[in-house]
């Protein structure tokens, strides 16, 4: 790393942000990955859809919505990535690990709801 280079640490207190880029989940929030299957290549793995986790983490400075503009429907939305935690025996009910194991993953704002 350059000796000169800060790391990102999200946008000062002088930015106003636009509509989609506050977040809307926090940290310690209860999420559930949305249960739907959209035609085309789709960044969540089949295999999170429709599982229960909790964001650990709101990734900073939010992003283009890169599904929607990967198929030119975007008009420059931003939305926030979201590090998430994933039990393993919620994602693989014969999983015989230490109970604390878990899986993080990123996931796009769109793919989620609080629960």
């Amino acid at each position: 790393m350059n000796a000169n280079a800060r790391p990102i640490t999200g946008p000062g207190p002088h930015v106003v942000r636009a509509l989609g880029e506050t977040p809307i989940f926090s940290p310690g929030d209860t999420v559930r990955v949305l249960n739907r299957s959209p035609i085309g290549h789709y960044r969540v793995p089949i295999y999170l859809r429709g599982r229960v986790g909790v964001v650990e983490r709101v990734l900073e400075p939010s992003q283009l919505d890169n599904e929607r503009e990967g198929f030119g429907l975007n008009a420059g939305d931003k939305r926030h990535y979201y590090r998430v935690a994933f039990a393993l025996g919620e994602l693989w009910p014969g999983y015989v690990g230490p109970s604390h194991d878990n899986l993080r993953i990123e996931v796009f704002e769109t793919w989620l709801e609080r629960i």
